[in-house]
C-alpha cells in the first residue's frame, strides 16, 4: 500500500502498538490520526491526562518524522474525510468492546467498504484478544485458562514514519476546568518511566498491595486504561520474575472484563446475574455525604477524599467505598460507578462496572453477599491509620487504629456516622 490512515484510540504509545506496526509496515505513508468526539462523556481529570498523552505522542511520532494530526468530530466522518485526501487504501484501528468501540469500528467497516478502503483492526487494549478464549463467567476459571495461553510478541517502535506533506496538524484538547490537583502526568514516557521502576518492585506485591498507607502498587492504570503502556508489554516485563505472579493476575482482571464486557454489552447499566435485586434506596443526603468523603466513617471518607485529590484510589479503598454505598446505605451501584467514572483517569468502562458489580454482589461474585465491614478493613489494612491521616487532616491528631473508631471522636471536628444506619452491623466494637 502506498499510504495508511492509523485512528488512534486507547492506544497512545509508539511502544509495541500492533496498529502503527503493521501500517508501518504495510505502507510507504503512514497518517496517524486522533479524533475528539464531543459525543464522549470527558471530565477534567480525563481532559487534562488525554491532552498531556497526546502533546507525548505527537512528540514521539515527530521524532520519527511523522505527526499526530488532531481532529473533533465524529471519528469514522473524520477518519473517512483524511483518507480521501491522502489518497489512503486503508486504515489501521486497536480494537476494543466497548459498545461505543463495537459502533465505531461497524460503522467505519461500512464506510471504508463503500470507499473500497481496507480496514484491518489489530490487538493491543488487552494481553489476550476478547475472543481468544471461549467465554468466563468467573475470574478463576478464566485466570487458569488465560496462563496456559500463548502470547503474541511485543512490537518494536517504529524508526521512520513518512507523513504525506501539508496535513494542518489541530489543537490539543483545552482544560474543561478545575480537576484533581494531584493527578498522575499522562504520557508514554511517564509510563514506561513508572514501569521501569516497578519491575524491581514487582516482587513485593503481594506483600504490600493492600497496606494502604505504604502505597505499594504500581499505579499503572491510568496509563493501561489510555494506552501509553501496553498491558502485553508489562505482562512481558514482570512475567518470570519472583513473585510477580499476584500482580499479573491483576492484568489478567483486566482481559476477564473486556471479554465479560463484549459478551454482555449490558455490562455498564444493567445487573450482571439476572437474579439480582433492583431494590435500591433512594437516599440523596447519603450518597451526598459519600461522593464528598463525610460519611463520618474515617476509611470510607479517607478512600473518597483520595479520589478527590488524585483522581485515583487505592484498590482496598475501592472495595470498602463500594461496599459502603450498597451494602450498607443500599444505594444503586450505578450512582457509585458514575462518581468513579467522573474522577477516575482508569476508569475503563468494562473494569469500573465489572469491579462495581461485584462488589455490590449484581456480578460475577460468586459470593454475592458478601460485604467488607469497614472498621475490621482499616483495623486489618491501615492498621495505625496513617491513611485515614493522610487524607483527613481533621484527624491528623487523633493517635494510632482510634482514628477508625467514630465513636471515639467526640471533640475532633469531623461527622458523626450517617443517620440512619444501624451501627452495630459496621461498628464491630461499638458500644
Amino acid at each position: 500500500m502506498e499510504t495508511v490512515v492509523v485512528l488512534f484510540t486507547r492506544d497512545l504509545r509508539v511502544h509495541d502498538n500492533p496498529a502503527l506496526a503493521g501500517a508501518c509496515r504495510a505502507a510507504a505513508k503512514v497518517v496517524p490520526l486522533f479524533v475528539l468526539d464531543p459525543s464522549v462523556p470527558s471530565s477534567p481529570n480525563r481532559t487534562r491526562f488525554l491532552a498531556e498523552s497526546l502533546a507525548d505522542l505527537r512528540d514521539a511520532l515527530g521524532q520519527r518524522g511523522g505527526d499526530l494530526l488532531i481532529r473533533r468530530g465524529d471519528p469514522v466522518d473524520e477518519a473517512m474525510t483524511l483518507a480521501r485526501r491522502v489518497g489512503a487504501q486503508g486504515i489501521a484501528l486497536t480494537e476494543d468492546v466497548s459498545g461505543y468501540a463495537r459502533r465505531r469500528q461497524d460503522r467505519l467497516a461500512k464506510a471504508c467498504a463503500e470507499e473500497r478502503i481496507s480496514l484491518k483492526l489489530f490487538p493491543g487494549v488487552t494481553i489476550l484478544p476478547h475472543d481468544a478464549l471461549k467465554p468466563y463467567k468467573v475470574f478463576t476459571p478464566y485466570w487458569r485458562a488465560w496462563l496456559a495461553q500463548d502470547r503474541r510478541a511485543v512490537e518494536d517502535a517504529p524508526r521512520k514514519i513518512n507523513l504525506p506533506a501539508d496535513l494542518p496538524s489541530g489543537d490539543l484538547p483545552a482544560p474543561l476546568g478545575k480537576g484533581s490537583p494531584e493527578v498522575l502526568p499522562g504520557g508514554e514516557v511517564a509510563a514506561r518511566k513508572r514501569l521501569s521502576g516497578w519491575v524491581n518492585r514487582v516482587g513485593g506485591y503481594d506483600a504490600v498491595h493492600d497496606d494502604m498507607a505504604a502505597d505499594g502498587t504500581s499505579r499503572l492504570s491510568p496509563y493501561l486504561h489510555f494506552g501509553c503502556v501496553s498491558p502485553r508489554e508489562v505482562a512481558a516485563h514482570v512475567e518470570g520474575r519472583g513473585g510477580a505472579d499476584p500482580f499479573v493476575r491483576q492484568l489478567c482482571w483486566r482481559d476477564f472484563y473486556q471479554q465479560l464486557l463484549a459478551g454482555c454489552p449490558q455490562l455498564p447499566y444493567r445487573n450482571f446475574r439476572a437474579s439480582a435485586s433492583d431494590n435500591w434506596r433512594d437516599h440523596g443526603d447519603a450518597l451526598a455525604a459519600w461522593t464528598d468523603g463525610y460519611t463520618g466513617v474515617p476509611i470510607v471518607d479517607a478512600g473518597m477524599r483520595q479520589l478527590a485529590r488524585e483522581g485515583w484510589m487505592h484498590n482496598r479503598a475501592r472495595l470498602i467505598t463500594a461496599s459502603f454505598l450498597t451494602k450498607h446505605l443500599g444505594i444503586d451501584w450505578r450512582a457509585g460507578a458514575a462518581h468513579f467514572a467522573a474522577l477516575l483517569l482508569d476508569a475503563d468502562v468494562a473494569n469500573n462496572n465489572g469491579n462495581w458489580q461485584w462488589v455490590a454482589g449484581t456480578g460475577t461474585d460468586t459470593k454475592p453477599y458478601r460485604r467488607f465491614n469497614p472498621i475490621r478493613q482499616a483495623e486489618r489494612y491501615d492498621p495505625d491509620g496513617a491513611y485515614v491521616r493522610r487524607y483527613l487532616p481533621e484527624l491528623a491528631g487523633v493517635k494510632g487504629g482510634d482514628v477508625h473508631q467514630p465513636w471515639k471522636l467526640s471533640g475532633v471536628d469531623y461527622p458523626r456516622p450517617l443517620e440512619g444506619i444501624e451501627p452495630t452491623t459496621w461498628l464491630p466494637s461499638a458500644g
